[in-house]
């Protein structure tokens, strides 16, 4: 069903930079701030759906075959392939 919404300008403009922030579009956008103002998506519910998952036999091998294995976390080698991620996503220089 089609829904039609006057807005503000400024507001739409507003509504444009979110939404591509985040990479979605606008209508998108609308519908999942609709749908977490009606407490469809409630965040507390999406944790707790989340921590239910992880109990499930496919998560807990994949945790068991990595178990006793330290991972290490090179944050000079993740901030270099994040800003490269940033890079090609948005053109331009970041950082």
């Amino acid at each position: 069903m089609a829904v039609s919404v006057r807005m503000d300008p400024l507001l739409e403009r507003e509504l444009e930079v979110a939404a591509k922030r985040k990479g979605m579009t606008k209508s998108q956008f609308i519908i999942d701030a609709v749908e977490r103002s009606l407490g469809r998506k409630n965040p507390y519910e999406l944790m707790m759906a989340l921590k239910a998952e992880e109990t499930r036999p496919e998560y807990l091998a994949v945790a068991k075959a990595f178990e006793g294995y330290e991972q290490a976390y090179d944050t000079d080698a993740s901030r270099t392939q994040l800003l490269e991620k940033l890079k090609e996503k948005h053109g331009g220089s970041a950082g």
